[in-house]
């Protein structure tokens, strides 16, 4: 069995995150998501899908991700039934396995989107003659 979904979207909201009462963070955000039309279609319509991020990549959305935000998730896909008010019902969600943010630093207009590179002050050390190496 295999279950894998990729998805390229926008946040509709900032991520809310929580934590359970053992510490563990959960982060939970929806994106929206183009679906492709037709030729003949004037509407554009759209998909929202739930994603839920926990631990260390919960923390991560936490912090860089905001509504409007472009994103490409790669997680499984969880249905889950409950039943409510005497009917059985079902809920898909996404839970994300890795996270990629696909717009350019700023393009938001929001200053320190993302961390700026740290620098070591350490030179690279230097690559002998012949050795198999990418060129810098």
């Amino acid at each position: 069995m295999y279950n894998k979904v990729f998805l390229i979207g926008r946040l509709t909201r900032d991520p809310e995150t929580r934590y359970t009462s053992a510490g563990v963070a959960v982060a939970r955000f929806s994106l929206a998501i183009n679906r492709p039309q037709r030729r003949d279609s004037t509407n554009n319509e759209v998909d929202f899908i739930r994603v839920v991020a926990w631990r260390k990549l919960a923390e991560i959305c936490n912090e860089y991700l905001r509504k409007g935000k472009l994103v490409a998730i790669e997680g499984r896909l969880q249905i889950s039934a409950y039943e409510k008010n005497g009917q059985r019902l079902q809920s898909a969600e996404v839970i994300a396995d890795n996270m990629q943010m696909l717009d350019r630093k700023g393009s938001d207009g929001a200053s320190g989107a993302y961390p700026p590179p740290q620098s070591t002050g350490a030179e690279p050390a230097p690559v002998a003659a012949g050795e198999d190496a990418a060129p810098f």
